[in-house]
């Protein structure tokens, strides 16, 4: 039997069939599992889970109490454990993407770094699972999706930026949720529909989830990969192909894009040395989104490549890799001096990219100045909107941090999102 109990009524041996609230206050990726120890407890009691569902015929019930001194007339108390009987389905709602207002980066930066947290979490619980040879939950991957998406549609430089600052340690785990986002943002500016745009999203999150079948020590390995090894990684688009296909509710582009996700329109990729018109429009979609994240990101073995930088890197390679329809759809999703892009401007101040304009020129996003090269020295950051009126400052060229001995350039468009509480 099913009840609703409080978390205050747990105890180890009861099997919980879900946990109640928010996707975002549960800890666990996991629908149903059993309770049996107490860091899960604890970690239970200490998140905004109020409450759960407990099946009595796979667990432990809750211990019958007296109640004393309890007026005739009083409501029962709250957290008495009451069967779940003849309670009629409850269907999810999925948030209409296109009703979704956009919102300054300053009001979205610190929604999407507790999103991107749990994201990160959640797909690392996501491929522990599949590592272990366990069923993945399609629930919640698409639950997932969802809190991604409304992020993206809210303001995607928010999550795509924070998602980018991924550790050498979480990488495979953040390159899933960054490739989401970014699947969603080349989606929406190629205008393809809510359903198609939560498929490339959905895609983009499981299209690495073969890695689990690839040795750590290999995935992580900071030096030149033996050819063996590298054998041994091109082997994961089929491995989790395999997987998905094992996976209920997962659909074909899903299935594809985590199978074809590294062809190049040249024929030159892997698996099975697709060209041109061979390789789908999702698959492409996924090749330019994997290699951007890819190639940003700082890896056991080598420093990411600046945003900006990277598009530039990847249009010398356009022809041979990538699809030119879909490579210029991700320049426009992303901007051409994406988030975090540290800029040269014409008077001379050195900024970071904080803000796209929606609407706008790529070439005028929002930057905040914060060194002068004329004097050498740190000024007092200011917010430049480059698109507004009577601003005659514009961006000269992309500039290495390297170069001017500066640290903590994110800092200046993260502000202080990620600090702790």
């Amino acid at each position: 039997m099913l009840k609703k109990i409080g978390v205050g009524q747990l105890r180890s041996g009861m099997y919980i069939q879900e946990l109640c609230g928010s996707w975002l206050d549960t800890p666990f990726w996991k629908k149903s599992f059993m309770l049996d120890d107490k860091p899960t407890l604890d970690k239970i009691l200490k998140s905004n889970i109020e409450e759960v569902v407990i099946d009595t015929n796979r667990g432990l019930d809750v211990e019958a109490e007296p109640v004393e001194d309890a007026p005739a007339e009083e409501e029962p108390a709250a957290s008495v454990a009451a069967p779940l009987v003849a309670a009629p389905p409850q269907r999810k709602v999925r948030v209409v993407l296109s009703s979704i207002a956009p919102v300054s980066m300053e009001e979205e930066i610190g929604r999407a770094a507790k999103i991107v947290d749990h994201s990160r979490q959640a797909v690392e619980s996501m491929f522990h699972e599949a590592r272990m040879g366990n069923a993945i939950d399609s629930e919640k991957v698409v639950a997932l999706v969802d809190e991604i998406a409304s992020s993206v549609m809210r303001n995607p430089g928010a999550l795509i930026g924070l998602a980018r600052l991924k550790t050498a340690d979480d990488y495979t785990y953040m390159h899933s949720v960054a490739v989401c986002a970014l699947m969603i943002a080349l989606a929406g500016q190629l205008k393809l529909g809510e359903d198609a745009t939560r498929e490339a999203g959905l895609a983009g999150l499981l299209h690495d989830i073969g890695k689990m079948a690839v040795e750590p020590d290999i995935l992580n390995k900071p030096g030149k990969l033996t050819d063996a090894e590298f054998i041994a990684v091109k082997e994961h688009p089929a491995a989790g192909h395999k997987i998905l296909l094992a996976t209920a509710g997962i659909s074909e582009i899903a299935l594809d894009v985590c199978l074809h996700h590294h062809e190049k329109m040249d024929g030159s990729g892997y698996p099975h040395r697709l060209a041109g018109e061979q390789i789908s429009l999702h698959a492409r979609m996924g090749a330019v989104c994997d290699v951007y994240d890819a190639i940003t990101s700082n890896r056991p073995y080598k420093q990411g490549w600046c945003p900006a930088e990277s598009l530039r890197r990847m249009a010398e390679w356009s022809h041979s890799h990538f699809d030119d329809v879909v490579f210029q759809a991700f320049v426009r999703s992303i901007g051409i001096f994406p988030v975090g892009t540290l800029v040269l401007l014409a008077s001379g101040k050195l900024g970071v990219v904080v803000e796209q304009q929606i609407g706008k020129s790529l070439l005028s996003p929002k930057v905040r100045v914060f060194f002068s090269t004329k004097s050498a020295t740190y000024i007092k950051p200011e917010l430049i909107d480059l698109a507004g009126p009577g601003i005659r400052d514009k961006i000269v060229s992309r500039e290495d941090a390297a170069k001017w001995h500066l640290k903590d350039v994110d800092s200046y468009w993260i502000g202080d999102a990620l600090t702790p509480g």
